[in-house]
């Protein structure tokens, strides 16, 4: 894309220049006419320059966003593969291999959490695209958010830590009822709580936490995480953007969870924060009400 830039630019200082030395000319012919040739060419100009570096705005946020495109495709069959791959060693070793009952339910509950988190990866493009074409209503009714919270966390808690897993620690109160879409909530909830888990070290807890005070509803998701930096938090709720740049991250991911967490939230009229953590990480506060 350098190449197209040093054209662009190329062009407009031949035009400015072009410019310029007509202006001179035409003042030499006409020195009456000083005046107002200079407010007329300084205005022409000024115009001409703010409309170039405004095409380049617009080329260069294009430019960005084709390369954030094409990184969303990359993530996408990275993140089909992994599981895929991991069902089919899974199956296989059950078809060729003579397993004790144990071993049978334990390879079919990881192949369970593999399809869940397809499942979670094709409802975020599925809603995304759907949120983009506002093809999607959503529907509103009242439902019990701290049931809803409490599945969500128990289908995502890991009970074992090892060099892979985190553990989350719930904080529900009871019987917190919200109105709203119920299948977009489940959404938010669920990339919150992936996000805060997937950006955690090793072993360290992440923090949900779902409580009422003064007639608002708050969800919390704290971890203790790489955190963010404050430049960055303005833009992490953008369709694509993902913390870091793509030759350090090494953390997997679409760009498309806080993307659909923002864009839902804004729906139900709630608002999303996020603040650092202590001693480190990160916090994210949702506020209906």
């Amino acid at each position: 894309m350098k190449k197209p830039f040093i054209i662009f630019y190329a062009l407009i200082i031949y035009a400015i220049s072009e410019l310029v030395w007509w202006g001179y000319m035409l003042m030499k012919l006409q020195p009456e006419r000083i005046g107002m040739i200079l407010g007329e060419g300084s205005m022409f100009i000024l115009i001409f320059v703010v409309g170039a570096y405004s095409l380049h705005a617009s080329i260069n946020k294009e430019r960005k966003l084709q390369e954030q495109k094409r990184n969303f495709l990359l993530s996408v069959t990275h993140e089909l593969k992994s599981p895929l791959a991991s069902i089919k060693i899974l199956l296989q070793t059950i078809q060729k291999r003579q397993l004790t009952k144990e071993q049978l339910l334990d390879f079919v509950g990881k192949s369970l959490l593999d399809v869940e988190r397809l499942d979670d990866m094709v409802e975020n493009m599925l809603l995304a695209s759907k949120i983009d074409n506002r093809s999607y209503t959503f529907p509103k009714a009242t439902f019990n958010l701290s049931v809803l919270v409490d599945s969500i966390v128990n289908r995502l808690q890991i009970t074992k830590c090892d060099c892979n897993q985190q553990i989350i620690d719930a904080e529900i109160e009871p019987k917190i009822e919200i109105t709203g879409d119920k299948f977009a909530l489940t959404s938010v909830v669920t990339n919150l709580i992936e996000n805060a888990v997937k950006y955690s070290s090793p072993c360290s807890a992440v923090e949900v936490k779902l409580f009422s005070k003064d007639d608002k509803v708050y969800l919390e998701v704290a971890d203790q995480g790489i955190g963010i930096a404050d430049n960055e938090k303005t833009r992490i709720f953008d369709k694509f953007y993902r913390v870091g740049s793509e030759d350090t991250r090494n953390t997997k991911g679409t760009g498309l969870g806080l993307y659909i967490v923002k864009e839902v939230l804004d729906k139900h009229h709630a608002s999303i924060r996020v603040r650092d953590n202590r001693p480190e990480g990160s916090v994210f506060e949702v506020v209906f009400g």
